[in-house]
């Protein structure tokens, strides 16, 4: 018995020293909450939330929460928008996946320790390769909003398109994004331009 503790005690130990432990617990989790447990959202472009709270092991420093928390709690709240609204079902039915292309974050107000918050995620629109998320923490001491990011979520294996046809059983005409996203937009693809040129790599090839 103590031999069987003192394992499961290594094997704990080794999963969170080598591993991202509680992420790769959370991520899943939360998808499982918004299949099983949430009504599904029929509107793609639907606003969800995502609560969380500031805990000790999210602070820097400076005692508030690091900007590379975030970006996780970004990546959480999204997994879980992109589950209830049926995006990751129709991913895996087409045999396709999404990646993480390119994000961009803006932060206006720290988050301290042990302060509620919500991760407000909505889908803003797609194009020929990939959607577009925006995250938005608000927290819910005033309603402030204390962090922007938005993320281009590149599509392999199929097109954003057909994802969005096959939950709707209907072609849909993409929204128009908005100007400062796709001035962002253009700033990725005049980025990969100059590192495709750098790398003496043609116009043709792509960035996956």
């Amino acid at each position: 018995m103590l031999g069987l503790l003192v394992a499961s005690l290594v094997a704990a130990l080794a999963y969170f020293a080598l591993l991202d432990g509680w992420y790769l617990v959370r991520v899943p989790c939360a998808v499982l909450r918004a299949r099983l447990l949430q009504p599904r959202v029929r509107d793609l472009l639907a606003e969800q939330r995502y609560a969380g709270r500031v805990l000790p092991s999210d602070l820097d420093l400076l005692l508030h929460m690091n900007n590379a928390r975030y970006l996780r709690e970004a990546d959480v709240a999204r997994a879980a928008h992109l589950a209830r609204c049926g995006v990751l079902g129709a991913l895996r039915a087409l045999g396709a996946q999404a990646v993480l292309a390119a994000s961009c974050a803006r932060y206006r107000r720290s988050l301290r320790l042990f302060e509620p918050f919500e991760v407000r995620t909505r889908l803003l629109g797609w194009d020929d390769r990939a959607f577009y998320v925006e995250a938005r923490f608000v927290s819910l001491r005033d309603g402030f909003v204390c962090a922007l990011l938005r993320s281009r979520q590149h599509v392999l294996g199929t097109s954003p398109e057909r994802v969005v046809e096959h939950l709707c059983k209907r072609r849909v005409e993409a929204p128009e994004l908005p100007e400062d996203l796709r001035h962002w937009v253009a700033y990725n693809e005049a980025s990969s331009q100059l590192l495709r040129a750098e790398s003496g790599l043609s116009d043709v090839v792509k960035d996956q």
